[in-house]
């Protein structure tokens, strides 16, 4: 029953490091299963899907231990399941790289239906797709279950019918230890991707093309362990960007690859934001009006859907007319309506959001519909005249770090309160 509780108003002024990128963390870290040796991973973002991941692979019979708040030791040399929880599976989105990872070191994996944010269907026939093209029998339902066909993948050619990150990485996985080369054609491109290869490969894959649309893994006899560094988080950074977009004021941020966030600068740019690169820094400040723009969600290197909330509360409180076209999701418009009850005029149409720009918010109290959407929930409250109250913020606390503290210190009045659970009084006759 935690709450943020925002008086906005207040420009952001100071600096803020970006942490490792979840979405990286959490397909590395169940690549981890795939090492037959112990792993130490640095930049880990301290985040709930992060620390589900662990508890996973425990109990899967994988060592897990903590070095320090962003570096940990996986040795996974005493695996003894292929099954991992349901109930924990089911709380977690990125739970379906487990197949891929299981099912390519060990020739089986039986694993429940991804849980996580709810904003569209979740279809995993791409990945089935590619792990029926290496040999494996996959019979699905609420639970996936795969078998290599002789207990070890073979390489094979797999065209993506659709562009997607999560088939991309899992097949990837599944074909790191396949026996001959498989060649994953129209596949995703996005920053995460390349640093899965760029693991897999320094714990001894060969995997090579990355970050194209043609990516070639010869499989290899064994993964052995190794040391291997995260990226930062391309999507926390954006959040940050548009939240000193949206509210005013001066940010230095720390910890970024400026060239991930291109498309981001891109249109904040555009929008009247001036952005100041640096070998790892983003200089990001604004004082003058924002101005209108239109964004469509692509697959990377275009605008990356999510970032669609967060821009959207930039163009509510901007001038002029914005449009937002949702490309990739079917139903990341949710947020919309708690947007609308902080006085922020927009009309949704299918997979089109039309924004009006108004002069100011107001706090309310609302609720974060996902991950994104809460983040959007945060800088909306940080511009709105009064106070917001934000519940639901377990989404949030899914993929960012230490929010709280990181906009304490930039000036933002916010808090996390916890309200206890309500208590049922019961009534006896008599």
């Amino acid at each position: 029953m935690n709450k943020y509780i925002i008086h906005g108003g207040r420009p952001l002024m100071g600096e803020v490091t970006i942490s490792g990128a979840k979405n990286a963390a959490v397909a590395i870290i169940p690549a981890a299963l795939l090492v037959d040796g112990v792993c130490r991973i640095e930049n880990i973002p301290q985040i709930s899907d992060v620390t589900l991941l662990f508890s996973i692979l425990e109990e899967l019979g994988a060592r897990v231990r903590v070095l320090n708040r962003h570096t940990v030791e996986i040795d996974s040399r005493h695996v003894h399941s292929t099954q991992p929880s349901f109930e924990l599976v089911r709380r977690i989105r990125a739970s379906y790289y487990l197949l891929g990872a299981l099912l390519g070191r060990f020739g089986k994996a039986t694993v429940a239906m991804p849980g996580g944010c709810n904003f569209g269907v979740r279809p995993i026939d791409q990945h089935v797709k590619g792990f029926r093209a290496m040999g494996a029998g996959v019979t699905e339902g609420n639970l996936v279950q795969a078998v290599a066909k002789g207990g070890r993948l073979t390489g094979a050619a797999v065209y993506l019918d659709m562009v997607s990150v999560g088939a991309t990485m899992n097949i990837m996985m599944a074909a790191a230890l396949a026996e001959g080369t498989t060649t994953i054609e129209n596949a995703a491109k996005e920053p995460h991707i390349v640093d899965l290869a760029n693991f897999l490969n320094s714990m001894g894959a060969d995997i090579k093309g990355a970050g194209t649309d043609s990516i070639r893994i010869r499989g290899v006899e064994k993964l052995n362990g190794g040391t291997y560094c995260i990226i930062p988080d391309q999507i926390e950074a954006g959040t940050y960007m548009a939240a000193v977009a949206a509210a005013g004021g001066r940010l230095l941020i720390r910890n970024v690859i400026p060239k991930h966030m291109d498309c981001i600068s891109a249109k904040l740019t555009e929008m009247g934001v001036t952005v100041e690169e640096e070998d790892d820094t983003l200089l990001v400040s604004r004082s003058g009006p924002l101005q209108r723009t239109n964004v469509k969600t692509q697959p990377y290197p275009g605008f990356p859907t999510d970032m669609q909330p967060q821009i959207a509360v930039c163009m509510a409180v901007a001038e002029g007319t914005s449009v937002v076209t949702e490309s990739v999701w079917d139903n990341r418009f949710r947020y919309i309506g708690e947007l609308r009850r902080m006085g922020a005029q927009v009309q949704v149409d299918g997979k089109v959001a039309i924004i009006e720009g108004v002069s100011k918010l107001r706090g309310c109290p609302v609720k974060a519909c996902d991950l994104r959407a809460g983040a959007a929930m945060v800088i909306a409250g940080l511009v709105a005249e009064g106070t917001t109250t934000i519940s639901d913020i377990k989404y949030v606390e899914r993929g960012y770090e230490n929010i709280t503290e990181k906009f304490r210190a930039l000036g933002a009045d916010f808090q996390k309160v916890e309200t206890p659970e309500p208590r049922l009084t019961v009534v006896t006759a008599g």
